[in-house]
């Protein structure tokens, strides 16, 4: 990107602590953070434009109009200038879809993610390729991962998606389900369904799927280690069993520790070559990397939702637990009686005026 650091100007709105403006700015640091899995940069008049956004001068449709019609008076562009167009038209559709709640798990959602994404920037926006494909990748020397044949992509996705919606996550630890999650977006973002754009419009269903646990996803893994989150899906899709090459999943996982525990894995591209020795020998996560209390905590993934939101707002009411996490009254009950018993919350001042005590710190 040109001279100015965006993820230093648009962190500064998260700091100021107002709830609107630093929920549009996260959005916007993923969205422009998400461009670098294929290499692209924004430009100065995007950052402008979404600072202009943040601060409510203008809508994000407005945002999205003036990017356009900034493009349109541009006719004559080199080959650099037409990617910063594709980075600065795409970025403003990610933080529009990052900003709306509505969401279905379906096939159909993911295909309507990557069309709304890349309608007018690819001609094939939200189609399903009808060619083959290979891709060589730095991580692998050169060599590709096996994608999914042209000819069974839809059942392909139908079954990825039945079996993802037939897994109940309920009595599920949360390493398991952190697990769980990165396999599941391992296995979809193998098929590639696209003939381009697969790891933006990967990216942008897991976080809005993320969010329907109830969680506050932590966008910034996307914000600044959006290659390494590339890497790490081929990693998990590659088998060269003559070098000796296994897919693993342990460099995804960490991943999206950091990015829903908030955990301090340090994300190193280099780690994932596969020529890189590593010294300890061992497909686990490195034990050299210190991980936070939240990744120690005896309760499932709909506990730990439901104990952040205690946390950080202890008046809340359960009728806003089931607002925020899309859970039933009688779900929400019996989990902060969970909570309870395990001595992570208690309720001070009775019932009617009281609030909830958060008995351990999430860090």
């Amino acid at each position: 990107m040109p001279d100015k650091n965006w993820q230093f100007e648009l962190e500064e709105y998260v700091k100021q602590g107002e709830p609107d403006k630093a929920e549009k700015s996260e959005a916007w640091q993923t969205a422009i953070g998400l461009q670098a899995v294929d290499g692209l940069n924004t430009s100065d008049y995007l950052l402008d434009t979404a600072k202009e956004h943040i601060e409510g001068k203008i809508t994000i449709d407005e945002a999205q109009k003036r990017i356009h019609s900034y493009y349109e008076q541009r006719s004559v562009r080199t080959e650099t200038e037409n990617e910063t167009k594709e980075a600065d038209i795409v970025s403003a559709r990610i933080a529009k879809l990052l900003g709306e709640k509505a969401f279905q798990f379906s096939p159909a959602e993911w295909l309507s993610i990557h069309r709304r994404l890349f309608e007018g920037v690819f001609g094939h926006a939200g189609q399903v390729r009808q060619y083959n494909i290979t891709k060589k990748e730095w991580v692998l020397n050169g060599d590709t991962v096996t994608y999914a044949d042209w000819n069974s992509i839809k059942e392909t996705l139908d079954y990825d998606f039945s079996t993802e919606k037939q897994f109940s996550y309920e009595g599920l630890s949360v390493d398991a389900a952190v697990k769980h999650l990165a396999k599941f977006a391992s296995d979809i973002w193998q098929i590639h369904p696209f003939s381009e754009g697969n790891t933006r419009a990967t990216a942008v269903f897991m976080i809005k799927y993320m969010k329907t646990f109830g969680f506050s996803v932590n966008n910034d893994a996307f914000e600044k280690k959006s290659w390494y989150f590339r890497n790490a899906l081929v990693r998990a899709n590659y088998n060269n069993l003559q070098k000796g090459v296994h897919s693993t999943t342990k460099f995804l996982e960490m991943f999206f520790s950091n990015l829903l525990l908030d955990t301090h894995y340090e994300l190193k591209n280099r780690y994932m070559h596969i020529d890189y020795v590593d010294e300890s020998n061992s497909q686990s996560i490195s034990p050299e990397v210190l991980k936070y209390q939240f990744d120690t905590l005896d309760c499932t993934l709909e506990e730990l939702a439901v104990l952040e939101l205690v946390a950080k707002k202890p008046t809340i009411k359960q009728q806003e637990l089931v607002e925020a996490t899309g859970k039933s009254i009688a779900t929400i009950k019996r989990i902060m009686k969970s909570l309870q018993d395990k001595n992570y919350i208690r309720r001070e001042s009775g019932k009617r005026y009281g609030k909830w005590e958060a008995l351990i710190h999430l860090l």
